[in-house]
């Protein structure tokens, strides 16, 4: 059990009044301090981004916007507001913020809302070539409600094929485009996008939760010059706390404003927004460049040490903080990876590859990412002895060696610890 949480003294009076709760609590630090985190949607907040989602701020109910809103006492929660509004619009160059959504998939719905009647058609990427569930996928919103047609990857590339974008952009007239996805590791061309969508008239939504945080970083090309509407996360490689954002040309901004608050959501998380403005700032700094550049480098060496240790990298490597990994010469499936990584402290996920002959809950590759793990201090020449562990833990199909591969992942992650103590 970890003797000395970070949270301060609060913690203190957590611990008395609700022990099973702030047990969890030590338990969770725990695994993120004895552990490989290579989940490519997750990254470790800042302590100061913590104090912020953990503030005051929580109480206030402030339904509207900075100086319009529905309830009084909101003076402070605004100037919050408008500080995260300010950053955000000088991070990426935009016209317009919205700090609202409480999620990603909160920011994709205000923008479908925004742009896109139910029964109208979109085009996106399907979710077995790397999409995301709200692109269309049957069960969500998106595949309910809108008519969605699919592009994906070409076999032969395993890269979007933009020849079959514009034929289908062409063949259906979709009044959106959606470019982005959640296991795609190449560079997406916002500029053949852009071409796209205004041969055929359509609105270019980038959804850009995955890659936003090595925009931020001035790591890899933005999308905002070329996009009419740009949706995102703010916790993974952004750093930020668990929510969502929007980007928009002004032209928009009130179709954006309103799809958001009232249409998709009613009260702000008003902590949630104080701690994104927390992390807008930190990643304006030339550490967070640093960092992105970082991400993008070990991201590379992971998938080159993957490749040596028998994995095929889809698409040939990566561009961005995320690998997609195609296990089916070493014989093992997404899910048994998952599984043997775990019981060593690696924790990743199974993840469908293009054109996968395995049903998605089983699928024949995994997604690795780097966030985590760069937040730690790790650099490149760290990744190969990650790959090796991995190799090892997927060949180990008896569980014979996970003890000693977990010794040696406790090693590695002690001289990098998760929030020191």
């Amino acid at each position: 059990m970890t003797e000395t949480p970070f949270w301060g003294p609060d913690f203190e009076q957590l611990a008395q009044e609700d022990p099973e709760i702030s047990g969890i609590l030590l338990s969770e630090l725990d695994r993120l301090r004895d552990g490989l985190q290579l989940i490519a949607s997750e990254n470790f907040t800042s302590p100061a981004v913590l104090a912020a989602l953990g503030s005051t701020l929580s109480n206030k109910y402030a339904e509207g916007y900075p100086g319009k809103r529905y309830y009084g006492g909101c003076v402070e929660v605004d100037k919050a507001e408008v500080i995260g509004i300010e950053r955000a619009k000088a991070l990426f160059g935009a016209e317009h913020a919205n700090l609202q959504p409480h999620s990603g998939a909160s920011a994709n719905i205000a923008a479908y809302g925004a742009f896109v009647k139910p029964g109208e058609t979109v085009l996106a990427m399907s979710l077995p070539h790397g999409g995301h569930l709200t692109h269309g996928s049957r069960v969500n919103f998106s595949g309910k409600w809108f008519n969605v047609v699919s592009y994906g990857v070409r076999e032969d590339t395993e890269l979007i094929d933009y020849d079959e974008v514009r034929q289908l952009a062409l063949e259906h007239k979709p009044r959106m485009i959606i470019c982005g996805a959640t296991a795609y590791p190449r560079l997406i061309d916002f500029a053949a996008f852009r071409a796209i969508a205004d041969e055929v008239g359509a609105i270019l939504m980038v959804d850009a939760a995955h890659f936003i945080g090595l925009v931020a970083g001035k790591a890899i090309p933005s999308p905002v010059p070329f996009a009419d509407v740009v949706t995102f996360t703010t916790h993974k490689v952004l750093r930020g706390p668990r929510g969502g954002m929007i980007l928009c040309r002004e032209e928009h901004a009130k179709a954006i404003d309103k799809a958001v608050f009232p249409m998709m959501q009613g009260g702000p998380l008003m902590h949630g927004v104080a701690a994104k403005a927390v992390a807008l700032k930190e990643a304006a700094s030339a550490s967070y460049q640093e960092y992105a550049r970082t991400v993008i480098a070990n991201a590379q060496e992971l998938c080159a040490g993957l490749a040596a240790e028998g994995m095929r990298p889809v698409s040939g490597g990566t561009d961005t903080h995320l690998g997609l990994i195609d296990l089916q010469e070493l014989g093992v499936t997404g899910t048994q990876a998952e599984e043997r990584c775990d019981r060593v402290g690696i924790t990743l996920n199974k993840n469908a590859i293009p054109f996968d002959p395995q049903p998605p809950m089983v699928a024949s590759g995994i997604r690795v990412g780097t966030p985590s793990v760069t937040t730690q201090g790790m650099a490149p020449g760290d990744m190969k002895a990650i790959a090796s562990l991995i190799g090892r833990a997927l060949k180990d199909e008896s569980g014979t060696e996970a003890d000693e591969i977990r010794t040696e992942v406790t090693e590695l992650v002690t001289r990098f610890p998760a929030y020191p103590r």
